[in-house]
C-alpha cells in the first residue's frame, strides 16, 4: 500500500546533501594524506548501508592486530556506522510524514550492518587474497558474490521489517546507481590531482544523497502488516532477504564447483592444440593479417621457412617453461617446443629432478611450495639444463612460476639466464602481509586460511589448497617483486632489461591477460608490458600469444595486435579499485617496468 506524501524536492534536503557529499569528501581528504591509493573507496562511507557495510569490512580487514583489538573495531565501527545511517535516512525523510522512531532506526541499521558483514566476509575474504596474491579469478569470483549480496539487501535498515521482505525494484536501482557512480569516479580518481579527486567524491557523495533520498520515499511509502493472518504470519515473516543473499553465495560456490569439474568450461586458451598452434602462429603474415598458411600457395613452405629462421635465432639460448599452479609435468612446454624445433625447450617440474638430473613428472597438486623453495628449485634446473645445453637459458614463466621467477632472481642471481617472459604475471604480490610473527593470526588471515580449505577441499588440489604458497608471498613475496622491479631498466626492442649481478642485462618481456587488470596496481603501464584479451592463465597455449613468446625468444620485436588493450586495463584497473582492498601503501613501482 501506498501513503500520499506532501509534494517537495530533492534538493530541499541541504542537510542530507551536505552530509553524504561532505562525508566523502573527509574520507577522502584523510586517504589523500595518510594512503593515498586508497582515496577510490572514499565515496563509498556515505552510501546507502549495505554498500557502506562492504565498504566498512574491507578496512576491518586491513587490520593486522589482535583478535580483541579486532572485536573492539567491530564495535566501534558498527556503532558509528549504525548512527550515521540513522542520520542520513532521518535527513533524506520526507517532510510532513512520521519518521521511525530513532531507536528503533538504530537497531534496524545496525541489524543489516552485522547480517552483510556476515554474509559479506567470504566476498572480502577473496579481495583481501587478491591484495596477496594478485590475480583475477579470485576478485572475479567475490565481485558477483558482493554485488549479489548488496543488491539483495538493498532495502536494508530502511524500509520496514526488510528482513521479511526482498527488495523493491527501486531500491535496487538506487543502490545500483550509487555503485556505478563510485566505479566510474575511480577510474578518474587516481588520475586527478588532489583537488580534482576531491571534487569527484562529493559528486559521487551527491549520488549517494540522492540514492538515500530515493529509499526513504520508498519506505515512507510502506506500510506494515499489523492485522495479518496466522497463515500470513508464517509466510511473511520468513527472512526473504537473507534467503536471497544467501542464494547469491551458494550460486557462485556452485558455479565455481562445475568449473573445478570442467561442466562449465571457459575459453581460457582458445587454442591448446599443439599443431593447431603452430598452424595460427605460422600464419602471420607481413602486413599484420592472419591467413591460414594451407590456403595460399607455398604457405607450407613459408611457415616452414620462419621457424626454421626462428630455429637459428633463438640456438643461443635453451628455454626452461614453468608453469602455473596446478599445471603437470612435462607436457605443457610441447606448443613452444613446436614453435622452435631443434632447441632445448623444458618444462619445468615443481616436483624436482631425477637421480639423472630430468623434470619428474607431476600432477597438479605438487606446486604448494614456499617462495624460497620454489626459486631454489628453478634455480637448480635452470643449471642443469644449462649444463646439457652448453647454451644460457630463457625462461617462460606463467602465473605463480613468475612468483618463482622472482625469487630466483632475487636469491640467486648469478645464473646463466638470457632472457624471462612472465605471462599472467603476479604484479605486486604481498600488499597486505601476514602479521603472524608480530601479533599471532589476524582475524583476516584466519579467513584466508579458512576459504583457502574451503576452496582446497572443492578442488582437485586438495584440502591444503595454495596455504604454503600463500603464507610465503604474504612474507617475501612484496620483497621479491620489489628487488626484480629495483633491476629493471629501460626497454630493449618491445620488452625491457634486468641488470643481474656483474651488471648483465637480462631481457625481459610480460604478457598481462586482460583479465588481470582487476587486480593491477593503479599505476601507467610500463613500456615492456603487452595486454592481450585474455582470462589468467594458459597464455602459452593461445594461439596469438605464442608467437609472440617464440619472436621474441628469437631475438625479434614483438608489438601487441591491439594497442587500445593497454589504456583499456588502465582503466579496468582504476574502476576495479573501488572494489578490492583499499590500497594502504604506495605499490606502484618507481621504477620503469
Amino acid at each position: 500500500m501506498s501513503t500520499g506524501l506532501p509534494a517537495e524536492g530533492f534538493l530541499r534536503h541541504k542537510g542530507l546533501i551536505l552530509i553524504a557529499a561532505g562525508g566523502a569528501v573527509v574520507e577522502g581528504g584523510l586517504l589523500t594524506l595518510v594512503a593515498p591509493g586508497a582515496r577510490s573507496v572514499a565515496p563509498q562511507a556515505t552510501a546507502v548501508p549495505s554498500l557502506a557495510a562492504y565498504h566498512d569490512l574491507r578496512w576491518l580487514f586491513t587490520d593486522s592486530q589482535s583478535w580483541l583489538w579486532f572485536a573492539g573495531l567491530v564495535v566501534a565501527v558498527l556503532v558509528l556506522r549504525a548512527a550515521l545511517d540513522v542520520a542520513l535516512l532521518r535527513l533524506a525523510w520526507p517532510r510532513g510524514v512520521p519518521a521511525p522512531a530513532l531507536g528503533r532506526s538504530f537497531v534496524s541499521c545496525a541489524a543489516l550492518t552485522v547480517l552483510a558483514w556476515v554474509l559479506l566476509s567470504p566476498a572480502v575474504t577473496l579481495t583481501f587474497g587478491v591484495a596477496v596474491l594478485p590475480f583475477s579469478w579470485p576478485f572475479l569470483a567475490a565481485f558477483p558474490i558482493m554485488l549479489g549480496i548488496v543488491a539483495a539487501l538493498s532495502h536494508g535498515g530502511v524500509v520496514t521489517a526488510w528482513w521479511r521482505r526482498l527488495p523493491p525494484l527501486r531500491a535496487v536501482l538506487w543502490l545500483l546507481g550509487s555503485f556505478a557512480a563510485a566505479t566510474v569516479a575511480a577510474a578518474v580518481i587516481g588520475r586527478l590531482s588532489t583537488a580534482g579527486a576531491l571534487a569527484v567524491t562529493a559528486l559521487v557523495g551527491l549520488v549517494n544523497a540522492r540514492a538515500w533520498y530515493g529509499l526513504a520515499l520508498l519506505a515512507a511509502r510502506v506500510h506494515p502488516r499489523p492485522h495479518e493472518s496466522v497463515p500470513a504470519r508464517l509466510v511473511f515473516n520468513l527472512p526473504f532477504a537473507p534467503i536471497a543473499a544467501l542464494m547469491v553465495l551458494a550460486l557462485v560456490v556452485g558455479v565455481a564447483r562445475l568449473m573445478f569439474t570442467g561442466t562449465i568450461q571457459l575459453p581460457i586458451s582458445p587454442v591448446t592444440d599443439v599443431a593447431a598452434a603452430a598452424g595460427l602462429a605460422g600464419a602471420k603474415t607481413g602486413t599484420g593479417t592472419e591467413q591460414a598458411a594451407g590456403t595460399r600457395p607455398g604457405g607450407a613452405a613459408k611457415q616452414a621457412a620462419a621457424a626454421a629462421a626462428a630455429a637459428s635465432a633463438a640456438t643461443a639460448s635453451a628455454v626452461l617453461v614453468v608453469g602455473g599452479f596446478g599445471s603437470s609435468c612435462c607436457d605443457d612446454a610441447n606448443s613452444l617446443r613446436a614453435e622452435l624445433p631443434g632447441v632445448p625447450v623444458w618444462q619445468f617440474s615443481y616436483a624436482g629432478m631425477s637421480a639423472t638430473g630430468k623434470p619428474i613428472p607431476s600432477g597438479a597438486s605438487a606446486d604448494d611450495l614456499p617462495l624460497p623453495e620454489l626459486g631454489d628449485r628453478i634455480a637448480a634446473q635452470v643449471r642443469v639444463l644449462h649444463a646439457k645445453s652448453g647454451r644460457p637459458v630463457a625462461v617462460v614463466a606463467e602465473s605463480e612460476g613468475t612468483l618463482g621467477v622472482y625469487a630466483m632472481l632475487a636469491l640467486d642471481p648469478g645464473l646463466p639466464i638470457s632472457s624471462v617472459v612472465l605471462l599472467s604475471p603476479i604484479v605486486s604480490p604481498g600488499q597486505l602481509s601476514s602479521p603472524s610473527a608480530a601479533h599471532g593470526e589476524s582475524v583476516s588471515e584466519a579467513a584466508l586460511n579458512e576459504l583457502n580449505t574451503l576452496v582446497g577441499g572443492i578442488s582437485p588440489f586438495g584440502p591444503s589448497g595454495a596455504q604454503a604458497l600463500l603464507t610465503s608471498v604474504s612474507r617475501v613475496g612484496a620483497r621479491y617483486f620489489d628487488d626484480l622491479v629495483a633491476h629493471v631498466g629501460g626497454e630493449s626492442g618491445s620488452g625491457g632489461t634486468i641488470t643481474a649481478a656483474g651488471g648483465k642485462p637480462i631481457r625481459w618481456l610480460a604478457v598481462v591477460p586482460l583479465a588481470d587488470a582487476v587486480t593491477l596496481p593503479g599505476c601507467a603501464l610500463p613500456p615492456g608490458v603487452i595486454v592481450v584479451p585474455a582470462f589468467h592463465g594458459g597464455l602459452l597455449g593461445d594461439g596469438t600469444v605464442l608467437p609472440m613468446v617464440s619472436s621474441f625468444l628469437a631475438g625479434r620485436t614483438v608489438t601487441p595486435a591491439d594497442e587500445g588493450m593497454r589504456e583499456a586495463a588502465e582503466v579496468i584497473s582504476g574502476a576495479a579499485a573501488a572494489w578490492r582492498m583499499p590500497e594502504t601503501s604506495d605499490v606502484c613501482p618507481s621504477a620503469s617496468g
